[in-house]
């Protein structure tokens, strides 16, 4: 059964987004179940290198900075483009310089502030090719959360993606991984940051969580689900990588690894262990939820 809107959370982001002057977009959004802890503030800080948080606090947005302009990595809720903004200018960077869009994929918790970014800074929006009608049509026709009509505000994507594809702005090459199941076109990317001391190969890893709602054995409209799942879970213990993240804050515990005003400490996101734990855990439920 499909998650009716928590007339609560409505209230909250029709709330939002009125403070954000766009109140037309409260009363056409459908508006899913959303925690609280997706439009709390988060002190915005350097990761590694050239790479920054400035997401909230447990929806994660990455800025990558280069002299030719900057990369952002998903965008949270409808609405979380005002916190962005802050967060980027507060590390003394230029919002208007962001020039290119990713995400890890097109979940509205992820994209829902694509639109507004895309309108305030004029940047190129990429994403997996699969994953390309849901920002069209503003997640309307995701295969379990779909047909309710818009999420977030429909965006077109400038670039289709694809496995291996490489994303590159001011001497940054970002590569797309293609990790299907929790979307059609779900994604991770790893790249290079250097700081005055080394260089860290960086995975931002599309956790593949099986939604409560997916049925493995096929979804109308995502018959290959399983096999995709099959697929992702093979590869991801192969890849190599220093430090990684995730598109939640929860899922990496970066809460337990960074507070606010901790000095800058790039090692604290090298943990293979939890990164090899989290799959697992995922590989368990994927067997049970094939043999129910």
């Amino acid at each position: 059964m499909k998650k009716q809107p928590n007339p609560l959370m409505v209230i909250v982001l029709a709330a939002i987004l009125s403070f954000f002057a766009l109140p037309a977009v409260a009363q056409k959004l459908y508006v899913p179940n959303f925690d609280s802890a997706w439009i709390r503030d988060e002190e915005p800080f350097r990761i590694a290198g050239n790479l920054y948080y400035v997401g909230t606090y447990d929806l994660a947005s990455y800025l990558i900075t280069t002299p030719a302009g900057h990369i952002l990595i998903n965008t949270g809720i409808p609405g979380s483009d005002t916190m962005i903004r802050r967060h980027v200018e507060a590390l003394g960077f230029k919002f208007s310089d962001i020039r290119i869009l990713l995400a890890t994929h097109a979940h509205f918790d992820h994209v829902g502030a694509m639109a507004a970014v895309k309108r305030m800074t004029g940047a190129k929006l990429m994403i997996e090719e699969k994953d390309a009608p849901l920002l069209a049509d503003g997640g309307n026709s995701d295969f379990i959360m779909g047909g309710h009509g818009p999420m977030f505000l429909p965006v077109k994507a400038d670039r289709l993606l694809h496995n291996g594809d490489m994303v590159k702005l001011g001497g940054m090459e970002i590569m797309l991984l293609h990790h299907p199941g929790h979307t059609k076109g779900a994604s991770s990317f790893i790249f290079t940051v250097k700081d005055q001391t080394r260089a860290y190969r960086v995975l931002i890893l599309n956790v593949p969580s099986i939604l409560s709602e997916t049925k493995l054995s096929g979804m109308p409209t995502y018959p290959g689900v399983g096999k995709d799942y099959a697929y992702t879970l093979d590869t991801l213990p192969k890849i190599q990588f220093d430090l990684w993240l995730s598109s939640h804050a929860s899922q990496m515990d970066l809460h337990e690894k960074h507070n606010p005003g901790d000095s800058y400490n790039p090692e604290v996101f090298a943990d293979r262990p939890a990164y090899d734990s989290t799959i697992n855990a995922i590989k368990v439920q994927y067997k049970k939820r094939l043999d129910q």
